[in-house]
């Protein structure tokens, strides 16, 4: 059995319904994020968007992955996710279409984030909204942050600054 090397050979859809290669992003390093609007951790938007605007030109990027798993916290359509993110948080980091992150429907890149196969070191459920995985610039997981641990928390930006040097 083929396994995947990183996450440059998924092909997600855009907020807009539109196909994306990750192979797009070879050479940034990533932070992927499961977001929801409705969430007690839905002001980490602002924290993602701080970070995106102080390393956005050093090569990293932040991609946004909307999720309904959690107590119906992400009801909204993809329209309706972008409109909130972008009025309540100025959001321009990258989002994509609202997809599942856990459970027997869990989309194929999340399965690859959180399976023991493929990510040994950081694997494990997508316990609640808001889980961040850091992704080198060559596509391999090098870190990963639970809920709580706000965007700007020094652990994240230390993980950040390391990467992109």
């Amino acid at each position: 059995m083929e396994t995947t090397q990183s996450i440059y050979q998924f092909t997600v859809k855009d907020i807009y319904g539109f196909d994306k290669s990750l192979d797009e992003y070879k050479g940034k390093v990533l932070l992927i994020v499961n977001t929801a609007s409705k969430c007690g951790y839905t002001p980490q938007y602002g924290g993602l968007q701080q970070l995106y605007d102080r390393y956005q030109d050093k090569g990293f990027v932040i991609l946004g992955f909307p999720a309904n798993n959690f107590l119906h916290q992400e009801p909204g359509n993809n329209e309706e996710i972008l409109h909130f993110c972008q009025v309540n948080y100025h959001v321009t980091f990258p989002m994509f279409w609202k997809i599942s992150v856990k459970g027997k429907d869990i989309h194929p890149l999340y399965k690859y984030l959180t399976s023991k196969e493929t990510n040994p070191k950081f694997n494990g459920t997508i316990t609640w909204n808001f889980n961040k995985f850091l992704i080198s610039r060559e596509g391999k997981i090098i870190n990963r942050f639970k809920t709580p641990v706000k965007p700007l928390d020094k652990v994240v930006i230390d993980a950040i600054e390391e990467a992109l040097s």
